[in-house]
């Protein structure tokens, strides 16, 4: 069986930057199994397999592995696809801007399209969940045990650590600068024992110290168990740390945007963009964004049985 593919850089503007991503679009059907091998073979973060929907609201569905297990959420495979779909005409998105909608395992979510000048798209998806915290967050020295880190690295308040998701769980860890940042690495030895109270083992590691003007925020995001030992952009992350930093807001009702800096240390700088809705203090709508190109095209053998 030959399956058509193509390769992605995610969250970013420029080859070789931002996260890359296979993509199969309207391949042959193929099991559950044969889907997590071929992603056990590219070994990305995420490998997204765009298929025909359940749901006749939307336009397509998508399978989403790493190279572990299958997620039912994740943001940059979901920009991705819908670099793909409008850059494919599947989308049939004809003017400067269009909508569609994409199914995933938490449900539908849109998709915004806007085409500008000498510019990729700008993509943005809102997200079929909103964001809730989850579990409890370790202690300060837990915290740094899994991190390489020491205690005073750690950030106590008013951005403590806490766990938030949007589908998939991620604990926040607030760092006191770059430095600290940089320094952090998982520590396997504790992580899995330190992360049970969290409800997660995902951790999204984040300064409010960024590099470049018009930033917020630098961040790092480490997944072992998920086989991503870290990963250079995490959409799915982002949406639910608009619901972290919305709770910490002072204004009930609003638009809040962020710009969130990632994958720097990897030499795969990724800039993800953020929004929250609000009102009477509650997120009432999540957007992730950002923008990808394509690296590669090509034909991957599979044998069949």
């Amino acid at each position: 069986m030959s399956l058509r593919f193509t390769t992605l850089d995610v969250f970013t503007d420029r080859p070789f930057g931002g996260n890359p991503l296979a993509v199969f679009c309207d391949q042959p059907e193929m099991s559950t199994e044969v889907m997590q091998t071929i992603a056990q073979e590219f070994n990305l973060s995420e490998t997204v397999f765009i298929v025909p929907p359940r749901d006749a609201r939307a336009l397509r569905r998508l399978r989403i592995f790493t190279p572990a297990r299958e997620l039912p959420f994740a943001g940059h495979p979901t920009i991705g696809a819908i670099h793909t779909l409008v850059e494919s005409g599947i989308a049939g998105i004809k003017g400067e801007r269009g909508e569609f909608e994409l199914e995933l395992e938490v449900g539908r979510v849109r998709a915004c399209v806007q085409r500008r000048k000498n510019a990729p798209p700008f993509l943005q998806f809102v997200t079929a969940r909103l964001p809730e915290q989850l579990g409890v967050a370790p202690d300060a020295a837990g915290l740094a045990s899994i991190l390489g880190l020491e205690e005073q690295d750690i950030v106590r308040a008013p951005y403590t650590a806490q766990t938030w998701s949007c589908g998939v769980p991620f604990l926040f860890v607030p760092v006191q600068d770059r430095a600290a940042l940089a320094r952090a690495q998982p520590n396997m030895t504790s992580w899995r024992e330190v992360m049970k109270s969290a409800k997660t083992s995902q951790a999204f590691i984040y300064c409010r110290q960024p590099e470049l003007p018009g930033s917020h925020f630098r961040a790092r995001m480490f997944a072992p168990e998920l086989g991503i030992i870290e990963d250079p952009a995490t959409g799915g992350a982002a949406a639910a740390f608009a619901g972290y930093l919305a709770a910490r807001q002072h204004a009930d009702t609003g638009t809040y945007k962020w710009v969130v800096e990632q994958g720097f240390e990897m030499g795969r700088p990724s800039l993800l963009y953020v929004e929250a809705d609000t009102s009477a203090g509650k997120v009432t709508a999540v957007r992730v964004g950002g923008t990808a190109v394509t690296m590669s095209e090509g034909t991957l053998l599979v044998a069949t049985r």
